[in-house]
C-alpha cells in the first residue's frame, strides 16, 4: 500500500497503520469474500492452533525473514483474514504488507483465479475508499514487493499434484522439464521445506514480463503436460499396476504389485467385480484411510489376499478370529439414566441379501430385484414395525421434502 514501508524497512507505527487500515477494509467485503480478521496479538490459542492445523497461519522462525528485518516487533501488527469457506485469505504484514490468496481443493484453477481477481479488486477498492491510497504499481517493475523476485504480478499460481512416474525417474529430470515449461517444482512443505513422497507443488516460475492470465495459463498447460508424461513413466516403471493416490491408506499397504498381478484379472461371479473397481477410491483420492469396497460377497473370497490382512489390521483381530452375533436385549444391563440430557438414540445395522451384489458392484437388474423383494418383505411386517415403503423413483415432492426435513 502506497505510503507505508515494505516489511524489511517498515516502522512499527507504519505496520500498525497497515493493520488498522486493513481491519476497516476487510469489514467492507461482501458475498463470498466476506469474513473475519484474526490479529496475531492476543489471538486465542484455540483459534491459533486451528489456523496452524489448517496450514493457513504464518509463524515466526524463518531465518531469512529474521535477518532481513521482517520479524521485528513480532507479532504486533500482523494477522490473517479469511472468508467463511476459507477459500479467500489475506496475510497482513508477513513478508509483504499483504499476501492475497485464493485456494480450494481440486483442480478448478479457473474458479480459484476468478475469486482471486474479484478479491484483489475488492480489497484494493476498499483500501482506496478508506484511505485514498492505492497499491504501489511501478510502470517498469509492476506491483512492488519486498523481494525483487516477486516484482511484476507478484503472483504464484500452484497446484499440489502427485507425480509418481517422475518421482521414479528422478527429481533432476522433473526439475529440467519444469524449467523447459517455465514452471517451478517444490515440495509441499514450502520453499525450503523439502519434498516428501510423490506430491509436488508446481507453480509458474516467472512473475515479471508476463500478465497474470499468461502465467496461470502456463501453469495449467504445464501441469497437464507433466501428467501426460508422468503416465508414460508410470507405464515404464510400474506396468499396469495402478498408482495409489492415498499413499498412507490400508490399500497402499496391502495391495502390492505381486498381489495385483495375481488378482487383477479375476472377475467375481455374482456381479462381475474386479480388484481395480474395489480399490478405485484409493487410486482416485489422496485422503482415504481404508480405500476399498467389496462389490459382492465373492469379493471377500476372490480377493482375500488383500481383504483379509486389511480387515484384520483395521479391526484389530487375528487371522483365526470368528464373529459372534447376539441380539438378546434381555442381556443388556440397565439403561441411560433419566436425568442424562440425551436428545435421541439411534442404532442401525446393515444387511446384505445372498445372491445379489453389494452397492459398488450390484447390477441394475439386481438392484431392482432387491427393491422388488423388499417391497414384499416390508408388507409382511406387523405391530409397531408395520409401515410404508417410499420408492425414490416417482416420489412426490411434498413427501420427499418431508422425509428430508425429518432427516
Amino acid at each position: 500500500i502506497d505510503g507505508f514501508g515494505l516489511s524489511p524497512g517498515i516502522t512499527k507505527e507504519q505496520r500498525k497503520g497497515v493493520e488498522a487500515l486493513m481491519k476497516k477494509a476487510f469489514a467492507n467485503l461482501k458475498g463470498d469474500l466476506q469474513g473475519t480478521y484474526y490479529p496475531l496479538t492476543g489471538m486465542e490459542e484455540k483459534i491459533r492452533q486451528k489456523l496452524v492445523d489448517d496450514h493457513f497461519l504464518f509463524v515466526s522462525g524463518d531465518r531469512n525473514l529474521q535477518v532481513a528485518g521482517m520479524e521485528r516487533d513480532w507479532p504486533e501488527g500482523r494477522g490473517i483474514f479469511h472468508n467463511k469457506d476459507k477459500t479467500f485469505l489475506t496475510w497482513v504484514n508477513e513478508e509483504d504488507q499483504l499476501r492475497i490468496i485464493s485456494m480450494q481443493s481440486g483442480g478448478d484453477v479457473r474458479a480459484v483465479f476468478d475469486r482471486l481477481a474479484r478479491g484483489i479488486k475488492a480489497v484494493g477498492d476498499s483500501v482506496k475508499a478508506e484511505s485514498g491510497k492505492d497499491f504501489m504499481l511501478d510502470a517498469k517493475y509492476g506491483y512492488v514487493h519486498s523481494c525483487p523476485t516477486n516484482l511484476g504480478t507478484g503472483m504464484r499460481a500452484s497446484v499440489h499434484v502427485d507425480l509418481p512416474g517422475y518421482t521414479k525417474e528422478g527429481l533432476k529430470t522433473l526439475e529440467a522439464r519444469c524449467e523447459e515449461l517455465h514452471l517451478q517444482p517444490r515440495g509441499t512443505r514450502g520453499e525450503s521445506g523439502g519434498q516428501t513422497g510423490v506430491t509436488y507443488d508446481i507453480s509458474n516460475k516467472h512473475r515479471l514480463g508476463y500478465s497474470e492470465v499468461q502465467l496461470v495459463q502456463k501453469m495449467i498447460d504445464g501441469v497437464n503436460t507433466l501428467w501426460t508424461e508422468d503416465k508414460k513413466y508410470q507405464k515404464q516403471y510400474f506396468g499396469d499396476f495402478p498408482f495409489i493416490a492415498s499413499q498412507h491408506s490400508l490399500v497402499a499397504k496391502h495391495v502390492t504389485k505381486e498381489k495385483w498381478d495375481a488378482l487383477k484379472n479375476i472377475t467375481t461371479k455374482t456381479s462381475g467385480f474386479t480388484l481395480a473397481k474395489a480399490m478405485a477410491c484409493a487410486v482416485t483420492f489422496n485422503n482415504q484411510h481404508c480405500g476399498i469396497y467389496a462389490g459382492d460377497w465373492d469379493s471377500y473370497k476372490d480377493f482375500a489376499p488383500v481383504f483379509d490382512p486389511l480387515i484384520q489390521e483395521y479391526h484389530g483381530i487375528s487371522a483365526s478370529s470368528k464373529h459372534s452375533s447376539d441380539m438378546d436385549v434381555g442381556k443388556i444391563k440397565g439403561n441411560i439414566a433419566e436425568d442424562v440430557p440425551v436428545h435421541s438414540c439411534r442404532i442401525r445395522v446393515g444387511r446384505s441379501i445372498d445372491g445379489f451384489g453389494l452397492s459398488p458392484g450390484i447390477t441394475k437388474e439386481q438392484r431392482k430385484g432387491v427393491e422388488a423383494l423388499m417391497k414384499k418383505a416390508f408388507a409382511n411386517l406387523k405391530g409397531d414395525l408395520q409401515g410404508t415403503y417410499y420408492p425414490l423413483t416417482g416420489m412426490e415432492e411434498k413427501i420427499r421434502q418431508k422425509l428430508v426435513d425429518d432427516h
